[in-house]
């Protein structure tokens, strides 16, 4: 009797795991793109990437890059501060 409850609990967690996955993969990724502080320069990066998409000396020339990017998805620039927090967001939706 143990055995199939333990056999029913797991069965009922991979369900659960694929159905968590799946609602995950259908979520639509978003083209946001964050200029951060990056080794000392600044970089922009896809929401949600872990890899930069460019680096740069100065956070001007990061936010120029993000914002012709921005432009051709119609998405947002989210500029952070050199500490991390946000400073402003631009949308081109």
């Amino acid at each position: 009797m143990s055995s199939i409850k333990t056999f029913l609990r797991s069965l009922l967690e991979i369900v659960e795991s694929v159905y968590e996955n799946s609602h995950k993969a259908s979520r639509k990724r978003t083209w946001h793109q964050h200029v951060v502080p990056y080794e000392g320069d600044w970089a922009v990066r896809r929401e949600g990437n872990k890899r930069i998409t460019s680096k740069h000396q100065k956070q001007s020339t990061a936010i120029r890059k993000a914002k012709s990017i921005a432009r051709k998805r119609k998405a947002d620039v989210i500029i952070h501060r050199a500490g991390g927090g946000i400073r402003e967001r631009i949308s081109y939706d």
